[in-house]
C-alpha cells in the first residue's frame, strides 16, 4: 500500500459511517493483539476544550522528557495529524504500514460475516499500533463522540479520566439533557482510577461526582475561581493557580485559562502515577503549547482570527472573547457551519457583534450547510450578509471590507473542517503582500 492507496482506502471507509458501541472495536483489536492494553493513557472527554487540554497536557509531558502519543480529531491541515508523537505527525510510510495491518484485520472480520469497522474504529486501531510500536511512555487520547460507547473507550489502562467543559451538543446521539450528555461522557471513568474535571454546570458535575464515587475513584476538580492575578492579552496570558505563581500561556481566548487550569490539575494527578514533572517543565510546557484553530491569530493588517466555535457553548465563549479583546473594533465574520449543528443558536450568540457577515460552504464535506441557506438564517438577525462562492472569495471580500482600517478584525469560525484551507489562503495572501512590499522597498 502506497500513500495514494492509503488515502483512497481511508476515503472508501466513509461508507461505513459512524456507529457507537465497543463490540466491533473489541473484535478488531483482538485480531491485532490488543495493542491498547500495553499502553498508558490520559483519556479526555468533553464538549469544548478537549483539544486544547490535550495540547497542554501532551506538551508539558513532552517538555518533561516523556515520549508522548497524541490522538486527535478532527484535524486542520492533514489527515496524518490524527496520529502524533511529540507533536509530529506520523510519516506517510508509517501510516501505510499500520493501516495495512488494520485493513487486513477488518477484511478478516468481513470474511467472518462480522460488520466492517467504522472509519473512526480503523483510525483508533492504527493509533494504538503506532504508539505501541514507537514505545510511547504515555498517550493523550481524545474521545471522538460522547465517551461510554466511543471507540476509544475500549482502553482499560487509563491513568486519568479527564473532563473538559460539558455542554449541549450532539443531542440526537447523546441525549436531550445536560445530565444525559454528562452520563455518556462519564462512561470513560474506570474503577479505582483517577478523575480530573473542570468544575462543570451543576447537573454535569453531579453526574461526574456520583460516577467517581460509585467506582471508588479519586476525584480532582479544576476550579477556575481559584485562578488569581489573571491577565489577558493577545500575545500571552498569565494566571496564578494554587502553589503555581504567574504561569503564562500563549493560547488566546478567555476560556484558555479554564483549559490551562484543568491541564495543571491533570499534571498534578499524573505526578502520583509515576510521571514526575518539575515546576519549570510545567511552566515551559504551558507557554510552548499551541493549538491552531482555537482563537488563533492567522493574519495581520487586518488582524485575522480563526476559531472552531461549532456549537452554542463554544459560540458563547467566542462572543465573550470578542467583547473582551476587541471592544470598539469593527468586526467582520466569515461563517461556515455543518448542517447537523444548531446553527440558529450559534448565530444568535454571535451576530450582534459583527458589522458584516460572510457565509461560506465548508468544502468537501457532505455534512456542510450551504452558504446560501446559512445566509438566509443569518438574515433573520442581521441585515448585512454576503454569500461567498468559495473560501478564496470570502477572504478577498473580508479584506476589501476591512480596507486599511487598523480597527477592523476579521474572525472566521464554525466548523474546523474548513479552517485549514482558509488559513492556507490567508497565509499565502500575506506572503505575497510581504514579498511585494519588500520588492517595492
Amino acid at each position: 500500500m502506497n500513500y495514494r492507496e492509503a488515502m483512497e482506502y481511508v476515503e472508501s471507509l466513509q461508507q461505513y459511517g459512524s456507529v457507537l458501541g465497543l463490540e466491533n472495536m473489541q473484535r478488531l483489536c483482538e485480531r491485532l493483539g490488543n495493542p491498547q492494553n500495553e499502553l498508558k493513557f490520559v483519556h479526555i472527554a468533553g464538549t469544548n476544550g478537549k483539544g486544547s487540554v490535550l495540547a497542554y497536557v501532551s506538551t508539558i509531558l513532552q517538555t518533561a522528557g516523556y515520549r508522548v502519543g497524541r490522538y486527535i480529531s478532527p484535524t486542520i491541515f492533514d489527515y496524518r495529524e490524527r496520529f502524533q508523537i511529540d507533536g509530529k505527525p506520523i510519516t506517510q510510510s508509517g501510516l501505510c504500514k499500520y493501516l495495512e495491518q488494520v485493513k487486513a484485520a477488518a477484511n478478516q472480520m468481513v470474511a467472518e460475516e462480522l460488520p466492517h469497522p467504522t472509519p473512526f474504529e480503523i483510525e483508533t486501531a492504527v493509533a494504538f499500533l503506532y504508539f505501541l510500536d514507537k514505545k510511547c511512555d504515555i498517550v493523550v487520547l481524545e474521545t471522538g463522540l460522547g465517551g461510554r460507547l466511543d471507540a476509544t473507550n475500549i482502553i482499560q489502562t487509563s491513568l486519568c479520566s479527564v473532563f473538559a467543559s460539558i455542554s449541549m451538543d450532539h443531542m440526537a446521539v447523546l441525549g436531550e439533557s445536560l445530565e444525559a450528555i454528562a452520563t455518556e461522557k462519564a462512561g470513560i471513568i474506570k474503577e479505582k482510577g483517577c478523575v480530573v474535571s473542570l468544575r462543570q454546570q451543576p447537573e454535569a458535575m453531579q453526574v461526574i461526582k456520583q460516577t467517581a464515587s460509585r467506582l471508588k475513584c479519586r476525584l480532582l476538580i479544576a476550579d477556575v475561581s481559584r485562578a488569581k492575578q489573571v491577565k489577558y492579552g493577545l500575545k500571552t496570558q498569565h494566571f496564578s493557580y494554587d502553589k503555581y505563581k504567574n504561569l503564562a500561556i500563549s493560547m488566546l481566548g478567555q476560556y484558555q485559562i479554564d483549559n490551562a487550569v484543568l491541564a495543571v490539575e491533570v499534571i498534578e494527578a499524573l505526578q502520583k502515577s509515576g510521571f514526575p514533572v518539575s515546576e519549570e517543565q510545567l511552566r515551559q510546557g504551558l507557554l510552548q503549547t499551541s493549538w491552531i484553530g482555537r482563537f488563533s491569530v492567522i493574519g495581520q493588517k487586518p488582524l485575522f482570527i480563526a476559531d472552531g466555535a461549532h456549537n452554542e457553548d463554544a459560540a458563547a465563549r467566542l462572543a465573550e472573547s470578542i467583547r473582551f479583546y476587541f471592544t470598539n473594533k469593527r468586526i467582520i465574520y466569515i461563517m461556515g457551519i455543518l448542517k447537523d449543528k444548531e446553527y440558529d443558536k450559534i448565530i444568535r450568540q454571535t451576530y450582534e457583534l459583527a458589522e458584516h457577515i460572510i457565509t461560506v460552504t465548508p468544502p468537501n464535506n457532505e455534512r456542510a450547510l450551504h452558504a446560501y441557506e446559512l445566509a438566509q438564517n443569518v438574515k433573520e438577525y442581521h441585515e448585512s450578509v454576503t454569500v461567498a462562492d468559495s473560501l478564496q472569495e470570502a477572504v478577498e471580500i473580508a479584506y476589501l471590507l476591512a480596507g486599511r482600517d487598523k480597527e477592523t478584525v476579521v474572525i472566521a469560525f464554525g466548523s474546523l473542517s474548513y479552517l485549514g484551507e482558509l488559513i492556507h489562503i490567508v497565509e499565502h495572501r500575506d506572503t505575497i503582500r510581504r514579498d511585494s512590499h519588500g520588492r517595492s522597498e
